[in-house]
């Protein structure tokens, strides 16, 4: 089996993995209650998408 010829820089092993970071997620604020959520999703603390009521939950109960 091949083995490499030289041995694979810091710099060049640098680049190749340069895109391998975590990347923090992105969020919204709920326009009804102001809550973080993620983007094009239901809110899971009121349970309002783009202004109306699609699920029922528990602190929307009370």
């Amino acid at each position: 089996m091949p083995v490499p010829y030289r041995r694979t820089s810091k710099t060049r092993k640098a680049k190749r993995r340069t895109h391998q970071n975590a990347q923090t997620p992105t969020v919204v604020m709920c326009e009804n209650c102001g809550a973080n959520i993620k983007p094009h999703s239901v809110c899971p603390k009121c349970g309002y998408y783009k202004g109306k009521k699609v699920i029922k939950t528990k602190d929307s109960e009370e």
